[in-house]
């Protein structure tokens, strides 16, 4: 989604119009807020914003489901190593390098 010119606003601007803004990102805009020239905040629906929350722990979701089955098919494939061994080789690897 992209800004329009207007979506962008400086802080000293957003101050005076706060409740025009509000009424504007209700409608379905979104605003950028600057402060000395540059981006400082976003001005979002509050409803919109748990919708990205939303989508952010969805996407977490699926990663952690990817590793899960890459983690299977590693053992399907006897990609394994015994933890304690896996501990004992580590600290064998470190120790040569002391």
């Amino acid at each position: 989604m992209g800004f329009l010119v207007n979506d962008i606003i400086p802080l000293s601007q957003a101050r005076a119009n706060l409740s025009e803004l509000a009424d504007q990102v209700k409608a379905g805009s979104e605003k950028i807020i600057t402060k000395n020239g540059e981006s400082y905040i976003a001005l979002i629906d509050a409803q919109r914003l748990d919708y990205y929350h939303r989508l952010e722990q969805a996407r977490i979701h699926l990663l952690l489901l990817d590793e899960a089955a890459k983690g299977i098919a590693d053992i399907a494939a006897n990609r394994v190593t015994d933890a304690k061994q896996a501990i004992r080789n580590i600290k064998k690897q470190r120790a040569r390098k002391a």
